[in-house]
């Protein structure tokens, strides 16, 4: 493929009216959000989301997640509903991706949804992406800006070593805060849970006043996130470790002795900021098998969890 320069960003109003300027011609640029760093395109250009899935090695058949900076931006694109807009009231903007139906004559590239009858839409909350996502002032094809199948990037250093030379631009907004991708919810037709992630599922079943369904791995994909081998570092990945073995890597949780502790205090919140970080470094060691720690299966748990199992499945 193409080389390009890529660039680093700075996140003043000047930086960020050059990165929208990149993308209305055509260009990829990286921007944080609370979640991860995502890479951008326009989405209703074709070539320019085409470039996403060239850049990534992404299969054209897993969908793309939709940014924009404002709900009344997603109502010609999807077709709203009562509990679409009673989960944006609660949780937008915020980890929080919605899949409805997409909504006829929709300028969205074809690319984008994967020939699917939805889309997946997102209003972050993170300023700079806001920022950036206003002075563009349209929709933003956006997975998370790593190689396909890799970790998750939560600083612009993951997005230069993995993408530089592939994309013109990252805008350099600091560690992301929530540190894992946003939840998705599918609202196409009976709530349900394509992704954990911040938003839990219960915090989602209080709002809509129903129990959420459960998406299964072995049904078709119908959100990003959903391959089975995932957010892998190069080194293997040995979960809920209760022993360290020679040659590893160790990644804990809680009260262990470790090489990096994604929580000393058992903090599910910031084991969750912490994991893709901690993952980045202690693969960047070399080690052939990073071992971590058991994690409880709650709340937060259960997002840490979906990413450490898709890390370790077989590739």
């Amino acid at each position: 493929m193409p080389k390009f320069a890529t660039q680093v960003l700075g996140t003043n109003s000047e930086a960020v009216g050059q990165a929208a300027t990149m993308l209305r011609g055509g260009g990829l640029v990286a921007f944080p959000t609370e979640t991860v760093y995502g890479l951008g395109a326009d989405a209703t250009q074709d070539h320019a989301v085409a470039r996403i899935f060239e850049a990534k090695g992404r299969p054209s058949f897993n969908p793309l997640i939709v940014h924009v900076a404002e709900v009344s931006a997603l109502k010609h694109l999807v077709q709203w509903s009562d509990a679409a807009q009673a989960v944006a009231d609660a949780f937008w903007p915020g980890p929080l991706t919605l899949v409805l139906p997409l909504r006829a004559g929709a300028a969205i590239s074809k690319l984008v949804t994967a020939g699917l009858p939805t889309l997946a839409v997102r209003i972050p909350a993170h300023p700079v992406a806001r920022a950036f996502l206003a002075s563009f002032g349209g929709p933003v094809a956006a997975p998370s800006a790593n190689r396909s199948g890799q970790m998750s990037p939560t600083r612009a250093a993951h997005v230069t070593a993995d993408l530089s030379g592939r994309i013109e631009a990252v805008v350099d907004g600091g560690r992301c805060g929530v540190g894992l991708e946003s939840t998705i919810l599918g609202l196409a037709g009976v709530p349900t849970l394509l992704r954990p992630g911040a938003v839990t599922e219960d915090a989602l079943a209080r709002v809509l006043g129903r129990a959420v369904a459960q998406r299964q791995d072995t049904e078709t994909l119908s959100a990003p996130g959903q391959m089975l081998s995932h957010y892998a570092p190069a080194a293997g990945v040995r979960l809920n470790a209760l022993d360290w073995r020679e040659d590893e890597a160790r990644l804990g949780f809680g009260a262990v002795d470790c090489d990096l502790n994604l929580s000393e205090t058992g903090d599910l919140t910031e084991a969750a900021a912490n994991l893709f970080e901690y993952l980045h470094q202690l693969d960047a060691r070399g080690a052939p098998v990073i071992a971590v720690s058991p994690v409880p299966h709650r709340g937060l748990g259960v997002a840490i969890n979906d990413r450490l199992s898709r890390a370790a499945a077989p590739r």
